[in-house]
């Protein structure tokens, strides 16, 4: 007889990232336990009101942050954001950009036009 499987868990801060979530801002249950396989599904499927709120009005993880100001997240740490911020912090940025963020956001539209004439040349070859 085989012994039986144990259940396929991940640790909370790998959980958290792949929620997209702050791991400090999550509940304490969560930050505490390991998560399985099936609770992360579960999670994913029908997010819990307290998941639902993070995603909403955060603190977001710089990954989330940089995402939705349109840069990267070495951008960030060069315009000097290095805490979590929310969804009315990053809303606030938006309305009125600081020059750091109208330069980095320059900057990534020109990374991303680069990126697909590359694409488009390799494209053309192949």
């Amino acid at each position: 007889m085989t012994p039986a499987k144990s259940p396929q868990t991940m640790k909370p801060a790998t959980a958290a990232k792949k929620l997209g979530i702050y791991l400090p801002a999550a509940p304490r249950d969560f930050q505490d336990n390991d998560i399985t396989r099936e609770d992360f599904n579960a999670l994913q499927e029908n997010p819990p009101e307290w998941l639902a709120e993070l995603r909403r009005t955060g603190p977001h993880p710089r990954p989330v942050v940089a995402q939705k100001l349109g840069v990267s997240i070495s951008g960030l740490a060069r315009g000097g954001v290095t805490e979590p911020l929310t969804t009315a912090e990053i809303t606030e940025l938006l309305q009125s950009p600081p020059e750091w963020l109208v330069a980095e956001r320059s900057t990534m539209a020109q990374v991303r036009a680069e990126e697909k004439r590359v694409k488009e040349a390799r494209r053309a070859k192949g």
